[in-house]
């Protein structure tokens, strides 16, 4: 299990193994509900034909973290119908303060731990996984069966190196990107723009995590639902931010 900088887990060798235990026996929910019930239940929300372009949509995350892993959720709970999900990282203690994990997941990959929580909520979505570490040199073939790519890192470097990426090797594919999230300012200061004729950022654009204001789960999930809702808009056929 990796120790993040500055924390170390105290849990006892008990807990490590109930977390476990979570983690290998959760309930499983193609026994609790049919697709026809799922599907039924979006389109008396959404309408038959928006549930038609949800359903054909295939979105990639890049980077479960904060960002990604609430995306995840909101495009789940609406019905997109293929995620692809790309993280190299495992669930850690630190994370939990803004992430969609719980302590079942601590230690498990983010990727799989995701997918499984994801099921939880609507099995029948299709979720394809990649454990790797993004780089400049796999970027065209690990996204070229996406329509949507959705840049959710933490770092600024791993950031700036799928952006520049995505739009030198893929310039047809939709791109949509965050900066600008971390601590407590005004909700009303993050917002979403058009860059260019793909690409749409997300966020203030200038606050960085400090002491006292780190990366926080409410202005974090405010500009993942920023993210997630501009992804929607584009499967819907919504060009402008």
């Amino acid at each position: 299990m990796p120790i993040p900088q500055g924390f170390t887990p105290s849990a006892s060798q008990t807990q490590f193994e109930a977390r476990r235990t979570a983690f290998t026996t959760p309930p499983n929910p193609l026994a609790m509900v049919s697709e026809s019930e799922v599907r039924d239940a979006l389109t008396e929300r959404h309408s038959a034909a928006t549930q038609a372009k949800l359903d054909a949509a295939h979105v990639a995350i890049a980077g479960l973290g904060g960002l990604g892993s609430t995306i995840a959720v909101a495009l789940t709970r609406i019905g997109v119908g293929h995620l692809h999900l790309v993280d190299f990282d495992r669930v850690d203690m630190t994370n939990l303060n803004r992430q969609q994990y719980f302590l079942k997941d601590v230690g498990e990959y983010k990727t799989e731990a995701l997918r499984a929580n994801l099921a939880q909520i609507n099995p029948f979505v299709e979720v394809a996984i990649d454990t790797t570490k993004v780089s400049d040199e796999n970027v065209s073939e690990l996204f070229a069966n996406d329509d949507i790519i959705c840049e959710a890192f933490d770092v600024p470097e791993n950031k700036t190196l799928l952006v520049n990426a995505v739009l030198e090797q893929l310039p047809g594919k939709k791109l949509v990107s965050a900066s600008g999230m971390a601590g407590f300012r005004s909700s009303n200061l993050v917002e979403t723009r058009r860059v260019s004729s793909n690409f749409y950022f997300c966020g203030d654009g200038v606050t960085a995590p400090k002491p006292g204001a780190g990366l926080m789960a409410p202005r974090v999930g405010i500009v993942a639902c920023h993210e997630a809702n501009m992804i929607t808009r584009l499967i819907l056929g919504e060009q402008e931010a």
